[in-house]
């Protein structure tokens, strides 16, 4: 039996990066997963590569940013898989043409976009995720954060977003551990993804002194996010909650 036996998980941003690498993990672990996200080919390859093996994964297009959508979205999931027991938000983006620029050189319209997708879409998912959690008796959620939350990282919106996720997050683990419900937070580093590869592309060499500070020498994989995030989704992680656990390299310790 795997760690996430029968649980049902909802996976945002489930079709690349963090969120696909997690999406397997949950379903290796024995989970049946939701994968959501708005780039329907990837996330129903993930769903079609998972059920060939014989692992439980259903995609739904679901935008973050429309609740209309999220609430259809949930309905339908409780309706093919069960009720809800795990959320991993970890759906993200990221402007590193124009967001990375100075304060007094922003745009509203940009801020607004990414604030919209990275606090928004966690606090839309968590409020229609969590009377299902409620209902079922028990609950995890693992919010991503990041680790431009704690340092000082270029990028206005996407910066205060993260910086946000992380006040939500325990504010969330005070307020539902009364239903059993646990809430977590991560803050990755530089991990190995598309979004990561889009924004060091914008800044090839702040990438090349960034990576430079990172005692392990490398980029991190989703994998090895995803293997911490299925620890706080499971039982062995059942008296953490209201925490942010770094996973970074060591950047951090600089």
């Amino acid at each position: 039996m795997g760690r996430l036996n029968n649980m049902v998980i909802v996976v945002t941003g489930g079709a690349s990066g963090i969120g696909r690498a997690t999406v397997i993990k949950c379903a290796q672990e024995g989970a049946r997963v939701a994968i959501c996200d708005v780039q329907d080919n990837p996330g129903k390859e993930v769903e079609e590569d998972l059920n060939k093996v014989g692992l439980t994964a259903k995609y739904y297009h679901m935008d973050v940013t429309d609740e209309e959508e999220i609430e259809r979205a949930f309905r339908h999931i409780v309706s093919d898989l069960g009720l809800i027991q795990g959320l991993v938000n970890a759906a993200g983006i990221a402007d590193p043409k124009f967001d990375t620029k100075p304060i007094h050189e922003g745009r509203l319209d940009v801020w607004e976009r990414v604030i919209r997708v990275n606090l928004f879409g966690v606090l839309l998912c968590s409020k229609h995720a969590l009377p299902y959690m409620i209902k079922a008796g028990k609950g995890s959620i693992v919010n991503i954060s990041s680790l431009a939350a704690l340092t000082a990282l270029p990028g206005v919106g996407y910066t205060a977003s993260k910086g946000a996720v992380l006040s939500v997050t325990r504010l969330c683990a005070m307020d539902y551990a009364k239903y059993n419900i646990r809430v977590n937070s991560i803050s990755p580093g530089f991990i190995d993804t598309p979004l990561l590869q889009s924004i060091w592309r914008e800044t090839p060499e702040h990438a090349k002194e960034l990576l430079k500070s990172v005692p392990l020498g490398r980029l991190g994989k989703p994998e090895e996010v995803a293997s911490l995030i299925t620890f706080l989704l499971s039982n062995e992680a059942s008296y953490i909650t209201g925490v942010n656990i770094i996973i970074d390299g060591g950047y951090i310790v600089h």
